[in-house]
């Protein structure tokens, strides 16, 4: 029997969009294994998951894979079973299981879902159900993923669209489920998606859109909205298609949010940077801030990232061993001071240096070093600071809640000012992207008084050198960045200093 009627309930009531959602994005079979190299059941898995979770301060988790596929390889983005749970990790009754108890401790559990394509090659799926081209069009340049192997949706009918919506409502409904995440909406918009001039066919307009996959994707969000209050849906789109998360107008696709693929491309090419260039390509890292607020944005480290020869985060880091470190912790600390929600892939957590594998459990050996350890209560500390302070989320998708208070090329240094409803709560981000040090460098603030330090990746406790500014400093009636006050600040080499006005001097 369910325990999580107060969860509901609260849900229910509840605006995620104005709350911290810090997700934390997990392969089941690739999390943990079992000694014998098996895969754990659902129960064991939120045995060690929920306190693992709640230790690390994520607010929800993202679950990869998990309607039935055959193929371990596809990790389960070829599905054959809409309406189950892989498994791979036991029964639907486990699996129940394990959401309640993620639910119990105040978790939310946001499921992969690819209405995008499915295999073409299996007995036990959708393609040739009947025999004829039931779910899929019968055109290879409409019902062909040449990239993938697999067959695309025909949006355009009815009972296509009835069995995936219905799918994807019973998931969500039976299982308790918070969320969806579509994966390569890309796809699905776009006729002419990965294919060449001659290997499409134009909608009926003579364009490029998939007008029945907008139409379907209008469909299952004004779904959700309507009759699963508090449930979101989050779209995988890497284009600049105009509305992905607006609701109402011709194009506007009705997702809560859309992973923001363009900053993580521009942040992690910037982040690879050799120190000594970093000053003079300062643009290519602070443009994102230029559309920050076009769409209701997620800032995701996924999967994607640390595969097929990508590296993992610590290793796409320029410089020394204690340098890798410390940029990672700089870019937790930058991503953590940008607008909107929060993804993690596991193993960035555990500084992890290898690239993820599938096949093998987390590196949780090689998490025991010191600076990996480091990195792990650095995750654990940004998450409590995002929830404790509103200004970090109450208008997190506002272009009025984030300001770029300076941006100095010649220092390779950033300042970023979050702003909640109380100007009081106010947060301010100074970022050093270098490894030289910073003395006395004079920054711009509202106001008078003191302004306390209240997060430091350079912190010894996370593997830092441990300079700062000893607890706070005052501010002086100097005008400078266009504020009526500044300070004097230290700014640690390859590190995020945030500070807090500890209350005005003057009411």
């Amino acid at each position: 029997a369910w325990k999580d009627a107060s969860w509901l309930q609260a849900r229910a009531s509840s605006n995620p969009l104005a709350q911290p959602m810090s997700t934390y994005e997990v392969h089941l079979p690739s999390w943990r294994k079992s000694a014998d190299g098996e895969f754990l059941n659902y129960r064991d898995l939120a045995d060690q998951l929920v306190p693992y979770l709640t230790e690390k301060g994520f607010t929800h988790i993202e679950l990869m894979g998990l309607l039935e596929h055959p193929l371990d390889d596809s990790w389960g983005y070829q599905v054959t079973g809409y309406f189950a749970p892989t498994s791979r990790h036991g029964s639907p009754d486990d699996f129940k299981y394990f959401i309640d108890k993620l639910h119990q401790a105040g978790i939310g559990v946001i499921m992969d879902w690819v209405p995008a394509h499915f295999p073409k090659n299996t007995d036990a799926g959708l393609a040739s159900f009947d025999g004829s081209h039931l779910f899929d069009h019968a055109n290879s340049k409409q019902g062909e993923h040449k990239d993938w192997g697999t067959r695309i949706f025909n949006y355009g009918r009815h009972e296509v669209k009835a069995f995936l919506a219905g799918a994807m409502s019973h998931m969500l409904k039976e299982y308790h489920l918070d969320g969806i995440r579509v994966d390569a909406v890309a796809s699905m918009l776009y006729l002419d998606y990965s294919r060449k001039p001659g290997e499409w066919v134009p909608n009926e307009k003579g364009g490029n859109e998939n007008l029945q996959a907008i139409d379907f994707m209008k469909y299952f969000n004004s779904k959700i909205d309507a009759k699963m209050p508090g449930v979101i849906s989050v779209a995988e789109e890497s284009t600049a298609w105009p509305g992905v998360t607006s609701k109402g107008g011709a194009k506007d696709l009705g997702f809560d949010l859309k992973w923001n693929m363009g900053w993580m491309n521009d942040t992690l090419r910037w982040f690879h940077l050799p120190h000594e260039s970093r000053g003079k390509k300062l643009d290519t890292l602070t443009n994102t801030f230029l559309w920050a607020q076009a769409e209701k944005y997620v800032c995701a480290l996924s999967h994607d990232e640390v595969v097929y020869g990508k590296k993992s985060l610590l290793e796409k880091m320029p410089g020394d061993e204690w340098q890798k470190f410390a940029n990672m912790r700089l870019l937790l600390g930058y991503m953590w001071s940008y607008s909107g929600h929060k993804l993690l892939f596991m193993g960035a957590e555990l500084g992890q240096k290898g690239e993820w594998n599938f096949k093998e459990s987390l590196d949780w050996a090689g998490a025991q070093g010191e600076k990996q350890q480091g990195v792990s209560k650095l995750i654990s500390d940004l998450n409590q600071l995002y929830k404790n302070e509103p200004a970090l989320y109450e208008r997190q998708f506002e272009a009025g809640g984030t300001q770029m208070v300076f941006r100095d090329a010649q220092n390779a240094a950033v300042g970023i000012l979050r702003k909640a409803k109380d100007s009081a709560n106010d947060v301010l981000f100074l970022h050093n992207l270098t490894q030289k040090p910073h003395e006395k460098y004079r920054v711009g603030v509202d106001g008078p008084g003191e302004y306390q330090e209240v997060f430091n990746t350079d912190s010894s406790y996370y593997g830092g050198s441990n300079m700062g500014n000893l607890g706070a400093v005052k501010a002086e009636e100097k005008p400078f960045h266009g504020k009526p006050y500044s300070i004097e600040v230290t700014l640690p080499p390859l590190a995020t200093v945030a500070l807090k006005r500890k209350g005005s001097l003057e009411k």
